[in-house]
């Protein structure tokens, strides 16, 4: 029995786990906070010393805990650009997250390039203030200075492999990390170096991308190090998701992605075409509306807490006795209505209740979802089964809805480190040279059963008040 490990360095924290390589069992577990100031206002920072990542991945290490460990695995924040100098040094901290001071440089590229449709053809997304290249034109634009001296180009997962390997000449990435920067294109398998230059002023050095199964290199200690990738992809791997899945999770917006063969372009710029940790792609479908639909409901109806609401829309029936909300509190990406307001209609006497009100935000959140759905499945994405992530796919109201909503088999998986377990799945890859069949994530499935009639019919009236409120919002 050979044991790998997979670290996550997620925005807050790296979470390393040693499992298994032939079973995927996980045997030890390690965790530590990364040490960072809070922003103004107490949010996350959108300026990092990448040395925290460094620090809490030692102290997450501690205690011999890589002791007989033969291959680790990476996985860490996506869109967290680190640009260095000539000689690997950071020019100013790493910028992450999703950083808002972006936003007029990423319409700033979107024209520079002629347009959204000129940015999905070449790179199978269009710029948002998230990713490194519209990153790297705020850089230019705002810290000239900064900008000049940046000679190569990394985000967090490659230069956490590049530290543990001791900083060789050669600097890697994945294909799945190398999808979100927007100056890769999964569809051809190149970078754009033309891109680069339009953001930020000059080329760069852009580190190669190495295929799933291929290893970053070994250590001085003799420890092999495999590609590493994005939260998002080791996540799915850890999950177990194949073609024909799809992953739905809940946040306060929402996303849907689902394993395909291909790479997506959509001229429109719904669809961001990603890669997979496993050679495939995973097309995302982002809404800007899911939890925080439910939590403006609650405070609306001066509930306590989700949990409450949940209750609450159970004593309602689907279809909420007429109701139906079109979630669309923060305007919309899918469709692509960024100015629009929320639509609540059917309104009588005898639906004006809590509970029917309650019910009918749950059902506009998931049939905003199950939109972003169909964006996939119009352009031929097989879907037979739906992973449900996020704290609200425990409540009841979103697990008896969902499957009617999004007609098919719903999996909520048990919480667990999937983005470390993904990791150390592709360490247990590198190391054997064959894809390790782990035994999938333990989960609850719901099926639509006799109610998915219902849920079509629901989903019709839904489609029905959008086209009324938006006429032709997806044409």
């Amino acid at each position: 029995m050979g044991i790998v490990a997979g670290l996550d360095s997620s925005p807050d924290f790296t979470r390393i786990v040693v499992c298994d390589t032939d079973t995927g069992a996980v045997l030890k577990q390690g965790y530590a906070p990364h040490p960072l100031e809070s922003a103004e206002g107490g949010g996350r920072p959108s300026d990092v010393d990448p040395q925290a990542w460094l620090l809490s991945l030692g102290e997450a290490a501690g205690g011999g805990l890589l002791e007989g460990v033969q291959a680790i695995g990476v996985s860490a924040q996506q869109n967290a650009l680190v640009p260095l100098d000539g000689h690997g040094n950071t020019v100013r901290p790493a910028l992450v997250g999703n950083d808002r001071r972006a936003q007029v440089a990423a319409v700033d590229l979107i024209d520079g390039l002629g347009g959204r449709e000129a940015w999905a053809q070449a790179v199978g997304c269009v710029p948002q203030a998230a990713q490194p290249v519209t990153k790297l034109r705020w850089l230019a634009r705002t810290e000239p200075e900064a900008a000049r001296h940046v000679a190569a180009l990394m985000q967090a997962p490659d230069w956490l492999v590049w530290q543990l390997l001791g900083r060789p000449a050669r600097r890697t990435t994945d294909r799945g990390g190398a999808s979100g920067t927007g100056y890769w294109s999964a569809a051809t398998g190149g970078y754009r170096p033309d891109l680069v230059e339009l953001a930020l002023g000059h080329q760069a050095m852009l580190p190669e991308v190495i295929g799933p199964a291929e290893p970053a290199g070994t250590t001085p200690e003799g420890l092999l190090i495999s590609a590493g990738t994005g939260e998002t992809m080791a996540a799915a791997f850890g999950l177990g998701v194949r073609q024909g899945d799809a992953v739905v999770s809940l946040g306060a917006s929402g996303s849907v992605m689902a394993v395909h063969h291909e790479a997506l372009v959509d001229a429109r710029g719904m669809i961001t075409s990603l890669a997979d940790a496993t050679g495939m792609h995973l097309p995302v479908v982002h809404t800007m509306n899911a939890v925080r639909v439910l939590r403006g409901t609650a405070e609306m109806l001066g509930v306590a807490d989700l949990e409450e609401l949940s209750a609450l829309a159970m004593k309602s029936t689907p279809g909420a006795h007429g109701l139906a909300f079109l979630p669309y509190l923060e305007g919309e990406k899918t469709p692509n209505l960024p100015h629009a307001a929320g639509t609540l209609t059917g309104m009588r006497r005898e639906s004006m209740k809590p509970e029917h009100l309650a019910r009918a935000a749950f059902e506009g959140m998931l049939c905003g979802l199950g939109d972003a759905l169909d964006v996939l499945r119009v352009r031929g994405v097989d879907v037979r089964r739906v992973f449900l992530l996020g704290a609200a796919a425990e409540l009841p109201a979103v697990q008896a809805a969902a499957p009617m909503l999004f007609g098919t088999q719903v999996v909520v998986p048990q919480p667990a480190d999937y983005a470390a377990i993904g990791a150390a799945r592709q360490a247990a890859w590198a190391l054997t040279g064959q894809l390790p069949l782990w035994q999938g994530a333990a989960a609850q499935i719901f099926e639509p059963g006799e109610e998915l009639a219902v849920g079509q019919a629901v989903r019709q009236q839904y489609s029905t008040v959008r086209e009324q409120s938006h006429p032709g919002a997806f044409s």
